[in-house]
């Protein structure tokens, strides 16, 4: 099952070589959610694990984001002692411009790329 959520990415941790086989990265969001007259402000932990840990780097620190990721949970068990352990896999990352709501598309220009215009072609017919 697909889960999505938005907030502002506030820690991203170094990448994790667990063993020869298996890598992750976790990464933190701050999410606010109005309730009548307060806010309230959850830290939630993802992780990105083996070639999806390339989705983000550090130029996403403090930057809106669009998180799409699956609920995961495990159960360990040593000595007698069971854990249980849940994992909120992140497999789509997207960057949100904070003036527009829009998303970020990855070598997008914006309206300040955009030549000015030119008075010598302004009777152009097409």
């Amino acid at each position: 099952m697909a889960f999505e959520v938005t907030g502002k990415i506030v820690d991203i941790l170094p990448l994790n070589q667990v063993s020869d086989k298996f890598r992750k990265r976790e990464f933190v969001i701050e999410r606010k959610e109005a309730g009548g007259s307060a806010v309230f402000v959850d830290y939630i932990k993802f992780q990105l694990v083996q070639d999806k840990c390339d989705l983000i780097n550090e130029s996403f620190l403090n930057e809106e984001v669009r998180l799409w990721f699956n609920l995961k949970g495990n159960k360990w068990e040593r000595d007698g002692k069971i854990n249980y352990f849940t994992n909120l896999d992140v497999w789509k990352i997207e960057k949100i411009l904070a003036e527009t709501g829009d998303q970020y598309i990855p070598g997008a220009g914006t309206f300040e790329d955009i030549p000015p215009e030119n008075e010598e072609l302004s009777d152009l017919p097409f």
